[in-house]
């Protein structure tokens, strides 16, 4: 869901750490092409996206038993409820005050489990972050769910380096190669950062270190949600031709990045079309949580935390820009 002290990590390849201004110019805007309200998802909250084989998933941060597919055949779009059995929540190396916190919340708001984010291999497996438990279920094809037996080296050294401090800001983004072998995770806020673990013939494990970098420092939000200034997040996280694509939501951009790193290379804001007087909602920050960039564009979700758009509209929204003028790879 939405919105973090830096210790330095001892290790033999450091990661990076940053407080990182993106540019002091204007950001060229991109193009809005659709915009699809999303009927049937029980606990509303679209947190995340994948595309799967053709096929659209979404996940709730309410829903802890189920997984979406979008029926995208009109324009306001159907979302199919795929249950799941949930096996034992394994120890993550997450504080237990934050897991109980988790499990508190749950208690007024549904979900304890807080899937954030949801992204999918070649095969059509489906992965699901827990912000919750800080850990990823795997949603087979066929079969059963299961965890991921990820190393809690990830946890301990995010922890250590300042992330995953606050209950609500842990995880909120997942990525997966095409093989399925290599994962990154985006930790939310104060401080943000991208991790990454890779499966070899023992197991998960991380290499030398888990964290690609680690970012602190705030955005200022834009002058119709009041401008104030805000941790810098991220919200969920798309790997498309060899790239992170992050989504920064307070700043209302989408940022290229570098699979080793983590290293800014360009941004395109989306705030233009977000910000029209009808798309304005009274919750004042920003609500896009879910990401997928691909040849064409991007797809864009908006959890609305069941608030109504200044036009009345109280569903989950999914917008789809067009990709930049010479492409995702380009330099604006």
């Amino acid at each position: 869901m939405s919105r973090g002290w830096l210790a330095a990590l001892m290790l033999t390849a450091m990661p990076v750490f940053a407080a990182q201004s993106v540019t002091q110019k204007p950001l060229p805007e991109l193009r809005l092409v659709s915009e699809h309200a999303v009927d049937d998802m029980i606990g509303g909250n679209l947190s995340g996206l994948a595309s799967c084989k053709g096929v659209l998933w979404t996940v709730s941060d309410r829903d802890d038993a189920i997984l979406y597919s979008l029926d995208t055949s009109a324009t306001v779009w159907k979302a199919v409820a795929l249950k799941l059995e949930i096996p034992p929540i394994p120890d993550s190396g997450l504080s237990g005050t934050l897991r109980n916190l988790a499990r508190a919340a749950s208690l007024i708001r549904g979900g304890d489990l807080d899937f954030e984010g949801v992204s999918c291999d070649a095969a059509g497996n489906r992965y699901l972050v827990s912000e919750g438990f800080a850990t990823v279920l795997k949603v087979p094809v066929e079969g059963a769910p299961s965890w991921l037996p990820l190393p809690r080296k990830l946890v301990v050294e995010a922890q250590a380096a300042g992330m995953l401090q606050h209950f609500n800001a842990i995880f909120e983004g997942i990525a997966i190669n095409p093989a399925g072998d290599q994962i990154w995770l985006a930790a939310e806020r104060e401080k943000r950062g991208l991790l990454t673990a890779k499966l070899g013939k023992d197991g998960w494990a991380c290499g030398a270190s888990c964290i690609l970098r680690v970012e602190s420092g705030n955005d200022t939000l834009p002058p119709q949600l009041g401008g104030k200034s805000v941790a810098k997040d991220f919200a969920d996280i798309s790997l498309y031709k060899g790239k992170l694509y992050t989504l920064e939501r307070a700043a209302y951009r989408i940022c290229r990045r570098t699979l080793e790193t983590g290293q800014l290379e360009t941004c395109w804001s989306f705030a233009k079309e977000a910000l029209q007087p009808n798309r304005l909602y009274q919750q004042k920050y920003g609500l896009t949580e879910a990401l997928i960039v691909d040849d064409t564009g991007a797809w864009v979700g908006i959890d609305n935390n069941f608030g109504a758009r200044a036009d009345g509209e109280k569903r989950p929204i999914v917008w789809r820009f067009a990709a930049p003028e010479g492409g995702w790879s380009g330099k604006p």
